[in-house]
């Protein structure tokens, strides 16, 4: 069975939303009632950019797959957006004993790995700060 992404993203974003203590967009802006935060910035927003497939050679050819993502934080002023940031790094890559700090549950699958794939920085727009980050997820499904 191939790895959901849509499955995936949801999970970071609740992870990002839990972890972070700021509300996390899927593709667009936090609606006024997305928790914790509304459209309160900082903010992030998710946005998938596609799943590569792959799997173990007698197996299913597509149960493992690399799945890569955008998160851009959004705020009000440079220190903010980079605060933000820095809060969606240590969500997503920060470990403790070896382990991950914060879990990305996924109903059916593991995630196998984690990593930034790249950053790229501050920019603003109409005195609207957002900051780039490119994240990758190891994804492997769970039995059959």
């Amino acid at each position: 069975m191939p790895v959901s992404g849509r499955e995936v993203s949801l999970a970071v974003q609740k992870t990002l939303a839990a972890s972070t203590g700021r509300s996390c967009g899927y593709g667009t802006a936090p609606t006024s009632s997305s928790t914790p935060t509304g459209t309160t910035v900082p903010y992030g927003v998710l946005y998938p950019l596609g799943v590569t497939t792959s799997g173990p050679p007698y197996g299913d050819g597509d149960a493992d797959a690399r799945v890569l993502f955008q998160v851009t934080s959004v705020a009000s002023t440079a220190e903010q957006v980079e605060w933000m940031a820095d809060k969606v790094r240590t969500a997503l890559l920060a470990r403790s004993k070896g382990i991950y700090s914060n879990a990305i549950t996924v109903a059916g699958y593991a995630v196998m790995g984690r990593e930034l794939d790249k950053e790229e920085g501050i920019s603003v727009s109409g005195g609207v700060y957002s900051y780039v980050q490119r994240y990758v997820l190891t994804v492997t499904t769970l039995g059959s």
